[in-house]
């Protein structure tokens, strides 16, 4: 996203709130590069000014704490980092014991080794909340936790360390009139989406509707799809059982319809996904590709993206970031369709990605378009004008 449309999303998202709570991903110093903090947690809390409570498993460990906690500390001390949540304690002597290893950052608080306190996972990370997954009741066990392990006016009073930001100005996106409807699809299998993203299709005058590929028997009445990420390998079987929806889907694109489809999207948009057991399940047959489910990881990282012919989303050159996190691969007929792309990894050199048909475009990287603001116009202009068209028919 790059430094200013972190600051404009931060404090835009946060402007009535009494406190923001920014979760790191990874470790605090992991980033583009083992070398650099570009892309890190330290370096979204630097440009915050956020105090870092630091979590450290603690599990079997006593002195060693002081070691770590110190270390992180002085590693890059333009980071404030104002505590430390130490994670799997054995016992309040345990903790006890924690505290005296570690004068410096404080420990406000803790959390106990428990099973039944564990977050449920599975690959690509934690189960999400929407999904019914975790008990109500595990929620409120959760917060008790918190409550008597964490001194939370201690925690409260790190927050207010934080200083006054210096934000740039507001990014100007005046909202335009509404001039397409561009269907939004969203279920347990496909929810990864950035909620900028979707705000700056709203504000280039899209019109969004949601449905759901698994649950919907019929698309809504849409001049363009788009399809991101989730888990369509964990609903295949419900994905193709919807053979009308699927239809549909396959017809919206033979008709000349705009689709945009990232990683999951674009696994639903190919003819099958074969999954770790083997078993191979239809799917829309737009691209025609097999995706295969992997058991390890096949892409984790950012990567920069330029197109090498123009699109949907603009002329051939055009140049965006993103990030990929996938555990399957594709098997594409790359004599029916375009390579679209061209991605590039920090330090790897670049290679042909992306897959287009007529004005269906699909690839495997989570785009965010804070890295070039023409891009959701220039998707709006294209469904408006199959809008246009729709309604030069009737």
């Amino acid at each position: 996203m790059g430094r200013e449309a972190v600051l404009g999303t931060f404090t835009r998202m946060s402007a009535n709130a009494d406190i923001a709570v920014i979760e790191g991903v990874m470790g605090l110093y992991d980033g583009a590069s083992p070398t650099s903090g570009e892309g890190s947690t330290a370096e979204i809390a630097k440009w915050l000014g956020g105090p870092v409570l630091l979590v450290i498993d603690a599990s079997g460990m006593a002195r060693p704490i002081g070691a770590i906690g110190r270390g992180f500390a002085d590693f890059d001390q333009a980071v404030n980092i104002a505590g430390v949540i130490c994670n799997q304690v054995g016992s309040r002597s345990h903790l006890q014991l924690l505290r005296e290893a570690l004068a410096q950052p404080p420990v406000p608080g803790a959390m106990p080794k428990s099973g039944a306190a564990s977050f449920p996972k599975r690959h690509l990370g934690l189960r999400t909340a929407d999904e019914n997954a975790v008990p109500e009741a595990a929620f409120a066990s959760w917060g008790e936790l918190v409550r008597d392990w964490c001194n939370l006016d201690s925690i409260i009073a790190l927050a207010r360390q934080a200083p006054a930001l210096m934000t740039p100005p507001a990014e100007s996106l005046p909202r335009q009139i509404t001039s397409c409807k561009i269907g939004i699809a969203f279920d347990e299998a496909f929810h990864f989406y950035y909620e900028d993203n979707l705000r700056r299709l709203a504000n280039a005058g899209a019109e969004l509707v949601y449905f759901s590929p698994i649950h919907d028997e019929h698309l809504p009445l849409v001049d363009g799809l788009y399809i991101r990420g989730g888990y369509p390998e964990l609903h295949a079987a419900e994905l193709a059982a919807n053979e009308l929806m699927r239809q549909e889907i396959q017809s919206f694109a033979s008709d000349g319809g705009v689709i945009y489809a990232e990683c999951g999207g674009l696994m639903y948009l190919c003819s099958a996904l074969r999954a770790l057991d083997g078993i191979v399940y239809p799917m829309c047959d737009v691209l025609p590709g097999l995706t295969t489910m992997c058991e390890r990881l096949q892409a984790l990282g950012y990567v920069e993206i330029e197109t090498v012919r123009d699109s949907i989303l603009g002329h051939s050159g055009l140049q965006f970031k993103g990030h990929q996190f996938r555990y399957s691969n594709i098997e594409i007929e790359k004599r029916v369709v375009t390579m679209a792309f061209c991605v590039r990894r920090r330090r790897d050199r670049m290679m042909f990605s992306g897959y287009q048909l007529n004005d269906v475009l699909g690839f495997y990287v989570h785009a965010h378009w804070a890295s070039n603001a023409s891009v959701p116009s220039v998707l709006v202009e294209a469904c408006s004008r199959r809008a246009q068209g729709n309604l030069l028919l009737t």
